[in-house]
């Protein structure tokens, strides 16, 4: 493998990064990796808590994709098992657990995504499960003799729950050791994280010394603020927009951001090799914010999709809120039944994920059926004399009618 000069690649490298842990190390790593030939072996731990990825994910990922181009190794790990231990990582309290099967299942289902920013052929995914699900109560005492609970009350959630009496459970002080294991048992070079992942990363790196192997380098990047302006991104928050959103759903929560976010968003979700298209938005933003913000829509909807994906979302949007208008295709869906509740209704199309989701949805008068707004919560909606259009919120649009309708 033929790698650009140390000096080419620190200068991607070290673009967007917050810290690097430390710059001289890295130097050298690159300079070996360039006398020897061998690629770096670069890691990121994936916490499979949730199943569904959010562009504030996509601001490492997109560093570990730097890497795969320069020509190292990308690692992800799927920590199924340290997801039954729960990150404790910038909470108040402890974090719930995953079942084993939620955790892989979740697990397949990053990887599955990651793959849309990532080159999959050139990725190595790893379950932490692996070797961590055969370590014996004796491996985890030895483990554990390595830190002390004054360096794991220096992590600052732990040091202000303990300070304000809230509980920490031994299991949580665990998972720093058990993610700086995943370090010590792939013997990486580099590990990425975001801000909130130092002290896991620094764990690791002192536990490969602990072990006899040549400390990582660790990397930390900035973690974005959602669609709010407020908050880090979060589906939680209800700030998230995620990879598998659809382009025109996609475009138009990007296009709902505050304008202060058009410099962080374009820095750190377009891709590097679309610097140009970054450049024309930042010019653009002080004179016409709106149409800034129409620009990295397409950026970044072109980035998960394509550009004609892009460009059908844009036009998707004018109809729908510059128009007025429903979309020219709508999906059919059909049904054995003549009519059904609304509330069942809208959670068979994946119009909302739960029946008290449906229910609160009705609530605000977020469901228009035939440009009807409907509020009644227990309606029925006859599906047999003619196909129904129900409008759920403010993109999504769906056909519905009885089959023998046709």
């Amino acid at each position: 493998m033929r790698f650009p000069t140390v000096k080419e690649q620190l200068d991607i490298i070290t673009a967007n990064v917050v810290e690097l842990i430390s710059v001289g190390e890295l130097e050298q790593k690159l300079l070996h990796s360039l006398k020897t030939g061998v690629p770096l072996k670069v890691k990121l731990g994936a916490d499979p808590s949730r199943p569904d990825l959010h562009l504030g994910h996509s601001v490492v990922l997109r560093k570990l994709r730097e890497f795969q181009d320069l020509g190292h190794e990308a690692i992800l790990i799927i920590g199924d098992f340290t997801a039954m231990i729960g990150d404790p990582s910038g909470k108040s309290k402890t974090r719930p657990q995953l079942s084993a099967k939620e955790a892989r299942e979740n697990g397949e289902s990053y990887f599955e995504q990651a793959s849309k920013i990532l080159d999959p052929d050139k990725t190595t995914i790893c379950y932490n499960s692996d070797w961590l699900g055969a370590m014996k109560f004796a491996d985890i005492i030895r483990l554990s003799s390595h830190y002390t609970v004054a360096r794991m009350l220096e992590r600052d959630d732990f040091e202000r729950r303990y300070r304000s009496n809230e509980p920490i459970s031994i299991h949580e002080f665990l998972y720093p050791l058990a993610q700086g294991m995943d370090s010590v048992h792939l013997k990486n070079d580099i590990e990425l994280g975001g801000t909130d992942q130092k002290f896991n990363l620094l764990v690791g790196r002192d536990l490969q010394r602990e072990y006899g192997i040549p400390p990582q380098v660790c990397i930390t990047m900035e973690l974005l603020v959602g669609s709010d302006g407020k908050e880090k991104m979060s589906k939680s928050l209800g700030n998230a927009i995620c990879f598998n959103d659809p382009p025109s759903e996609m475009y138009g929560k990007v296009l709902s951001i505050p304008d202060p976010l058009i410099e962080t968003w374009c820095r750190l979700l377009v891709p590097q090799t679309e610097r140009a298209a970054t450049s024309a938005i930042l010019e653009q933003r002080e004179t016409d914010p709106r149409s800034a913000k129409r620009a990295l829509a397409r950026e970044i909807v072109a980035s998960y999709y394509s550009r004609s994906a892009a460009a059908d979302a844009e036009t998707h949007f004018d109809q729908l809120f510059v128009h007025k208008k429903a979309p020219d295709h709508i999906e059919l869906f059909l049904f054995e039944e003549q009519s059904l509740p609304l509330i069942d209704l809208l959670v068979t199309l994946g119009a909302a994920p739960s029946k008290s989701e449906a229910r609160r949805m009705i609530q605000q008068n977020s469901i228009l059926v035939d440009e009807r707004k409907i509020s009644e919560i227990h309606e029925k909606i006859d599906l047999d004399i003619e196909p129904k259009i129900i409008k759920a919120g403010k993109r999504r649009f769906f056909k519905v009618a009885a089959k023998k309708t046709f």
